[in-house]
């Protein structure tokens, strides 16, 4: 089994070897690893020449998700995914999620857990998931980290990239059309790489911008899964919202015996 792992780069030389290293050390599998860089003045450039295994480029694009478009139509693995150049996989996390798939094969996309840590990779908590549904991404929102998320190179074959309209909710919409589309999700409950959260991370940097985009995700869901106009008010949706949210704890602590 073949993974394809892109990695979308800007500006991040700083965490790109803990990245590169913790794909180069997977076993079991086999890998190819494609870095699509921005155009990066750092010292991006000077790392990716370190790994000839790579596969890389470095030009202007049109934000973070046609980065990770362009290494998703490079891709040749069977399986493929994106690892933000400031997080890493943890050991041995390609071969579990290829035992998982050996013996669910009719999942099309697999998701696992994540590790938060902090600028300094000390961990601050473990995200334990659940199995999902459309309710969760419709109502609670992008409620898997792409960061251990898998997709069947199929669905790459069949035209479904990322919207390069969405600059920060493009996993959370992408979820979305997924779901429309009928492809099927596995949950596979172990930790599988580590998320760094951080002050300068895209994610807290540009909250207003994930409100008015995952507003919209929402939106676009509902409209095309032709559901009751009154679900696209934003106060409904809130609520909304905070009932799942119950109805996901409760999924969490039948899964794992927790909350949280």
């Amino acid at each position: 089994m073949k993974f394809s792992i892109i990695t979308p780069s800007f500006n991040q030389g700083r965490f790109l070897p803990d990245c590169v290293e913790s794909v180069l050390s997977q076993t079991g599998v086999e890998i190819e690893h494609i870095v699509t860089d921005a155009g990066s003045t750092d010292e991006t450039l000077e790392v990716l020449e370190r790994y000839p295994h790579l596969q890389w480029i470095s030009e202007p694009d049109k934000g973070m998700s046609d980065g990770i478009n362009k290494g998703f139509r490079k891709a040749t693995g069977d399986w493929v995914m994106w690892l933000n150049c400031d997080d890493y996989l943890l050991p041995g996390a390609l071969a579990k999620v290829a035992k998982f798939i050996e013996t669910h094969p009719n999942v099309d996309v697999v998701h696992g857990d994540c590790i938060y840590i902090n600028d300094d990779k000390i961990p601050i908590r473990r995200k334990y998931d659940t199995a999902v549904d459309e309710w969760d991404f419709l109502f609670v929102g992008c409620c898997i980290p792409s960061t251990s998320t898998f997709y069947q190179k199929s669905i790459i074959e069949a035209g479904h990239l990322l919207d390069v309209e969405y600059r920060n909710c493009m996993d959370w919409e992408y979820y979305l059309r997924l779901t429309r589309l009928g492809y099927r999700f596995g949950y596979l409950p172990e930790a599988l790489a580590h998320f760094r959260w951080y002050e300068e991370s895209t994610t807290q940097k540009h909250w207003q911008r994930m409100i008015d985009e995952g507003l919209l995700a929402q939106r676009v869901h509902l409209k095309a899964r032709r559901f009751p106009t009154f679900l696209e008010n934003a106060s409904v949706l809130k609520f909304m919202r905070k009932a799942f949210q119950v109805r996901r704890v409760v999924k969490r602590f039948m899964t794992h015996g927790r909350a949280w």
